[in-house]
């Protein structure tokens, strides 16, 4: 079904049901931003979401934008990290990365720090909260986020803007729902603490199958791969 429409098509019918979900929570479709994740397609579909307006781009592997980098080098795109990060890694997001979505150790934002500082750059960061009891979902526990965004105030390249999580893959919508509510109410918590050198103004949940829940529960940011793209092979 999707393969049938083209890719105009396609982002219509998800801005038009953002608008929507939008509608039934009483907010401004503005408020919301839509996160087209490329990883695994082509540069050839990147260049064709650019042509409809979009710049940054979600991908899970630091090497698919090192590769794919190089060849949209004429066009102005941001590069978003979404998947979980392997210390490894820092050298990578340090040198093409835009911003991180998936910032959930200490221990990975020392390297980024220092890898960034070699390159003199700073990027967005979000931390990611695990508000799903899957043990295949990634994220810092909740309870110890307070302490962790304390301890991120002290790296000047990673600018906290917000949070990101990923939802329970089930069925049950109230399951779902329940985990965006959860990083909503943390938010509303850690900006009581005014922690110096955090913003937190962006909270990025939503996928292809849970996006309209998402935004009913406060998202920001919905990251939509498939249902822009077409069936992944």
């Amino acid at each position: 079904m999707l393969n049938n429409t083209t890719m105009a098509e396609r982002v219509a019918q998800i801005r038009n049901r953002i608008d929507q979900a939008c509608a039934r929570a009483g907010r401004y479709p503005r408020e919301v931003t839509l996160l087209p994740v490329s990883k695994t397609f082509d540069v050839a579909a990147i260049r064709e979401a650019i042509a409809l307006g979009f710049t940054r781009f979600g991908e899970n592997r630091t090497q698919e934008i090192a590769q794919k980098a190089p060849l949209l080098g004429d066009c102005d795109v941001q590069w978003v990290v979404i998947g979980q990060l392997q210390t490894n890694k820092a050298k990578e997001v340090a040198k093409f990365a835009h911003e991180l979505q998936s910032l959930d150790r200490l221990e990975l934002a020392e390297a980024l720090d220092r890898r960034l500082q070699q390159e003199g750059r700073a990027i967005d960061v979000l931390v990611q909260v695990k508000t799903s009891p899957e043990e295949t979902k990634s994220g810092l526990e909740p309870s110890e986020l307070f302490t962790f965004l304390r301890q991120l105030a002290n790296y000047q390249t990673l600018r906290v803007q917000g949070l990101m999580t990923m939802a329970v893959l089930s069925e049950d919508t109230q399951a779902v729902r329940a985990c965006f509510a959860q990083l909503k109410q943390l938010q509303a918590r850690a900006r009581e603490e005014a922690i110096a050198g955090v913003s937190l103004e962006r909270l990025s949940m939503g996928m292809s199958g849970d996006f309209e829940i998402a935004i009913e529960e406060g998202s920001t940011e919905v990251r939509v791969g498939s249902a822009i793209f077409g069936s992944r092979s």
